[in-house]
């Protein structure tokens, strides 16, 4: 019994001695993601926002918002170097409903007696304010003028009302056609180019305001007349289709389309709105797409980063990560710049007064639209931690964007290998519960080999030159 504890004692020094000699194993590295700056995914179009249903006339004071403080909410939309330099502006072609800042003044207020006989358009130069903000955004250098009607006037529809839905009466699609190529030629005399011009708003959704319902057939037999018609015209307007309530919903839009070379002739754009759900597919086209209009669901103004509500500034950056990697999208268009009361857009005005609030939801899509400018393109990125969400982008100046989600509740850190360049200075900003695109010295780099801390349940954007 003694030899053996003696042996059993030998033999534990003897291993503990060459632990001893072992050397530890080497501490495990942070996953590491690649990112490859010299491919291409899809070219960045812009983000935008819209001021529709008279909400341009609320920017331009008709609630006693003073030209010192409209000025401050332009720049937090438009400006590139003080807010979020917004590049695409949706316009609302003429819906006369009664409902308070909820309708667009119309060109055709009256039936001129039939879809042959002559009409007699009215043009104001306000359009509830659109004209305005339209040449201050071309100041501030947009392009991209993007119409859309929610409806065409009542006397062309089915139920006789620009609200409700009702369909548009086979009969009227010349009139109709030549009625959305005088709104854009309206706004050529004011100096605007319609750039991209849509006939139709949320097709698949009927509507107590202006609405007009098309199946995808009907939609495919109009842009068989409205192609020719805006080819005729002269104006460099590209058509856009369908802005169905739903990106799922789009997708038979858009099948429709591709079917019929006619239509696939006429539409530049594949437009859909993401109400029904989160994007989880992309459209089945090779055309440029646009995410055209969303927000996110709430009944109160939020200006919260990260709540839980669901329509939170991590909400939409989450939103626009999933939009442009899932869906392919060449374009993000988030639904209203500013409004009042419990608007679910980035800023809150004051109703009434001199005054305004800006909600996380403009940080998090300034995030984005400060730094991936138009003609930007999108790279491939293979991601080794599933609790970030990082896209990367490649924009025409050279400068390369990298923004990353950490959707954790714990800092994380994460190492990438870039391909196309490095640099030795890059410049990160961060926001979260309590900055909003703030510099942060969180990122470094060695050679071709990057690093960030990132913040927890935070979007670091990352700017390389």
């Amino acid at each position: 019994m003694k030899r053996l504890t003696a042996l059993t004692a030998v033999i534990l020094l003897a291993l503990t001695s060459q632990a001893a000699a072992d050397p530890a194993p080497p501490a495990a590295e942070p996953a590491r993601s690649t990112i490859d700056f010299r491919a291409d995914l899809q070219p960045i179009d812009g983000f935008g926002f819209s001021m529709a249903f008279q909400r341009a006339d609320l920017l331009h004071g008709a609630r006693g918002l003073g030209p010192a403080k409209q000025r401050e909410v332009l720049d937090l939309l438009l400006s590139k170097e003080k807010g979020a330099g917004l590049s695409i502006l949706r316009l609302g072609i003429g819906s006369s409903t009664d409902r308070v800042y909820d309708h667009m003044p119309t060109i055709l207020p009256t039936d001129p007696g039939g879809p042959d006989a002559t009409p007699t358009y009215v043009w104001d130069g306000w359009d509830g304010g659109q004209v305005w903000l339209a040449k201050e955004a071309k100041a501030y250098g947009v392009q991209r003028f993007y119409a859309d009607a929610w409806s065409a006037p009542a006397f062309m529809k089915t139920n006789g009302s620009e609200n409700d839905g009702g369909e548009l009466l086979p009969a009227w699609r010349q009139a109709y056609a030549d009625y959305l190529v005088q709104y854009a030629r309206f706004y050529q005399r004011e100096g605007i180019p319609i750039t991209d011009l849509g006939f139709t708003n949320e097709p698949d959704w009927t509507a107590t305001y202006a609405s007009m319902r098309f199946t995808p057939q009907q939609a495919v037999d109009f842009l068989k007349v409205l192609g020719p018609t805006v080819r005729a015209s002269g104006l460099k307007t590209r058509l856009v289709c369908c802005d169905a309530a739903g990106w799922d919903r789009q997708v038979a839009f858009t099948e429709a389309i591709e079917a019929d070379p006619a239509a696939d002739r006429a539409v530049h754009t594949v437009t859909g709105h993401r109400y029904s759900g989160p994007t989880t597919v992309a459209q089945p086209t090779d055309k440029h797409v646009w995410m055209s209009e969303w927000s996110p669901d709430g009944t109160t103004w939020n200006e919260n980063w990260d709540d839980g509500s669901g329509y939170d500034g991590l909400t939409v950056a989450a939103d626009i990560q999933n939009t442009l990697t899932v869906g392919n999208a060449n374009a993000y268009v988030y639904w209203t710049g500013a409004s009042l009361g419990a608007t679910r857009g980035l800023i809150q005005l004051a109703n009434p007064g001199d005054a305004y609030r800006v909600s996380k939801r403009y940080w998090a899509l300034a995030a984005f639209s400060r730094f991936i400018r138009p003609g930007a393109v999108r790279v491939p990125v293979t991601n080794a931690d599933p609790a970030l969400q990082v896209t990367a982008f490649r924009n025409t100046d050279g400068r390369r964007v990298i923004e990353i989600l950490n959707t954790a509740t714990a800092e994380r850190s994460a190492t990438f290998s870039l391909r196309g360049g490095h640099d030795r200075h890059p410049d990160a900003y961060v926001t979260d519960r309590t900055r909003s695109i703030t510099p942060a010295e969180v990122v470094t780099t060695h050679g071709t080999t990057l690093t960030a801390t990132l913040a927890p349940r935070a979007l670091t954007t990352i700017v390389l030159d």
